[in-house]
């Protein structure tokens, strides 16, 4: 990690610095960010204000504390110079937006929008902050691209608290989806290339979510609970019944992408969706399906999509891009290992924010690095042309038929 500051790349992290210093105004202010984000990188125990200072030679940590808390700069246009180096750095056609939240464990009720509420990244019931996050993962690299702190209703409710935390006075509440479907559409009002969107259960089962992007034309794979209810002209059914009626030749043994140990291999069964007459042009552009993955070794543990697709999209287009949902998980495991994501401070509202963005600002440095050392490296290397892998099945999926008669379970 080292190497990055000092070593070979520091070339390459000047020049983000020149590329980002405009939304600081002040000399100083783009100095102590300098310094923030190379002790971001660096070897810093735990990097917050004060560690991150002595690493820098500061003779305390007043001076990175202001830049989070008081100094005037432009933390979104950060995010939009973010999204720009990303869109050059790892942007491919193939890109996918990842959607997913995190949470980061905290004592006390000051910080802003903390709360006893369930964190996925603790597996239970916490007093955290919950952040929503975006992605971007493509054939180049991966690295998180946009934010927004979840704010309960416990503090949108109550002015004087949110005016202590300073919380914009115009910031209401909005659920979790909401805040997905901001950073969505600013990440494809930004210069990333995306054909794909991707996110969990508790974002695909959101139908405005999935309407947007379809009014956007751009497709996802979207996990759903399997209380799921499929509407047709034919009539209404969970999306279990429907899988459930699938035949045994529907699932097909599929890769959903490598893992640490090589290929991650499931059963796969998909199957196209009639034509919606209210929203779809006739001839279609696009097409709707019902998917399931159902694990090799124990087969009672299934997982079920919902996704939209340009005629012609293969099942192993759809496949690749539903495998492609773990690679924020990566995104937050080496955000907040390598550089110091949760390990913040701040309380208040805007200090969050900064220290949220300068940390990832470091992580895509580390992925366009990555990316370029792994590109020089395979420029270098004669690929050898491996077979056509015996599990990738033709791109097949078994013909819906609705089914038999059953009492359809209220979704709560």
């Amino acid at each position: 990690m080292a190497d990055f500051v000092t070593g070979p790349w520091t070339a390459e992290l000047e020049e983000l610095f020149l590329r980002v210093g405009g939304r600081f105004g002040r000399v100083e202010v783009r100095r102590r960010m300098r310094d923030y984000v190379r002790g971001l990188l660096g070897p810093v125990g735990r990097k917050n204000s004060w560690q991150l200072a002595e690493y820098a030679g500061h003779t305390g940590p007043y001076g990175l504390q202001h830049l989070l808390s008081w100094s005037r700069w432009d933390v979104d246009g950060l995010r939009d110079d973010l999204q720009e180096y990303v869109a050059e750095q790892l942007g491919a056609p193939d890109g996918v937006l990842i959607v997913d939240d995190t949470g980061f464990i905290k004592k006390g009720r000051v910080s802003a929008g903390v709360q006893r509420q369930y964190s996925g990244t603790a597996g239970r019931t916490e007093n955290c902050q919950i952040g929503v996050f975006a992605a971007y993962a493509s054939s180049r690299g991966r690295t998180l691209v946009d934010r927004e702190l979840y704010l309960p209703k416990s503090w949108t409710d109550d002015a004087a608290r949110c005016r202590a935390a300073r919380v914009p006075a115009d910031r209401g509440f909005a659920t979790k989806p909401e805040l997905a479907r901001t950073l969505v559409l600013r990440a494809l009002a930004s210069s990333l290339p995306i054909s794909w969107v991707t996110a969990d259960s508790a974002y695909g089962q959101d139908w405005s979510f999935r309407r947007m992007l379809e009014e956007a034309n751009v497709g996802y794979v979207l996990a759903v609970p399997k209380s799921q209810q499929i509407k047709s002209l034919a009539g209404i059914w969970r999306i279990d019944q429907l899988i459930a009626d699938a035949p045994a030749d529907a699932w097909q043994v599929l890769s959903c992408g490598d893992g640490a140990k090589g290929p991650r291999l499931y059963d796969w069964a998909v199957a196209q969706l009639p034509v919606n007459i209210v929203f779809d042009p006739d001839p279609p552009t696009h097409r709707r399906w019902v998917m399931a993955r159902r694990s090799l070794a124990r087969p009672d543990e299934l997982a079920y999509y919902l996704a939209y697709a340009p005629e012609g999209t293969t099942v192993e287009q759809l496949v690749r891009v539903a495998g492609t949902r773990w690679a924020i998980e990566a995104c937050f495991q080496a955000a907040k290992g390598e550089c110091g994501l949760d390990q913040y401070e701040v309380r208040r509202y805007p200090g969050w924010y900064r220290h949220i963005t300068l940390a990832m600002l470091a992580h895509a440095f580390l992925a366009a690095m990555t990316a370029a050392a792994v590109e020089r490296g395979a420029a270098e290397t004669t690929q050898p042309a491996w077979p056509r892998s015996p599990w990738q099945r033709s791109a097949v999926c078994w013909q819906l038929s609705a089914p038999g008669p059953r009492t359809v379970q209220p979704v709560h």
